[in-house]
């Protein structure tokens, strides 16, 4: 079977020319490893047979930087992807929502965005002010406690110095003051969220005096709320 000659067969790359090994039979050689060889040669030969490396070659740059940019769009479109799943599972939570409590769209909308802007469970949320107001912005209770989440003036002025009364009316600041009031007794109460809520419902001084004195504060709210 005839050798290859190791100095006068050589493949011309634009490069430095690619020799075949000393001794190395072409029938040896196994056809994938053909192939490779071909498409190394048609590059250019980045690397050498020995493992040294070549001359630069334009059209294996030219397919780098081809790649690279094929690369990056791939990642763009995995992150828009991405953004959209997580809109899509949004609007059908919000969905979800408007059916089970009957409530139009953007209103549902509203509660869902606002609540997890002050860190609170929509869930927990959207029964808030079903139980406080019955999804009215204009409730206003006997004691003077007002709109969906049925916030006093008085704890609307200690959560945020600047708003006024007629403030509370407005759906947005009313639900961002009542949902950041919650959070906080969440978190006065380790968590607690039967206690929190007793807490919105009575009063923090309240719960805590009946607590002191070996009273349990419950009084139904807090069933009410989480739908017990």
């Amino acid at each position: 079977m005839r050798q290859l000659s190791n100095t006068s067969s050589t493949w011309a790359t634009g490069a430095v020319p690619l020799k075949w090994p000393k001794g190395l039979w072409i029938a040896e050689v196994p056809f994938p490893v053909w192939a490779l060889l071909v498409v190394a040669i048609a590059l250019g030969g980045a690397v050498s047979l020995t493992g040294l490396p070549q001359a630069a070659n334009p059209a294996a740059a030219q397919l780098s930087s081809e790649l690279a940019l094929l690369q990056a769009e791939a990642r763009d479109l995995q992150s828009d992807l991405e953004l959209k799943t997580l809109e899509v599972e949004r609007l059908q939570l919000i969905h979800g929502y408007s059916s089970e409590y009957r409530i139009p769209a953007d209103r549902a909308m509203m509660i869902y965005d606002i609540a997890l802007a002050e860190g609170l469970n929509p869930g927990l949320a959207f029964n808030l002010v079903r139980v406080e107001s019955g999804f009215k912005r204009t409730a206003v209770s006997s004691a003077g406690a007002i709109g969906y989440t049925q916030v006093r003036p008085s704890t609307a002025k200690w959560l945020d110095p600047t708003v006024e009364t007629k403030d509370l009316f407005d759906a947005e600041t009313n639900l961002h003051l009542g949902f950041r009031y919650l959070n906080y007794l969440l978190d006065e109460y380790n968590g607690d969220t039967r206690l929190a809520l007793l807490a919105y419902n009575r009063g923090p001084g309240r719960v805590g005096n009946l607590m002191a004195s070996g009273i349990d504060p419950a009084n139904g709210y807090a069933k009410r709320v989480l739908g017990e």
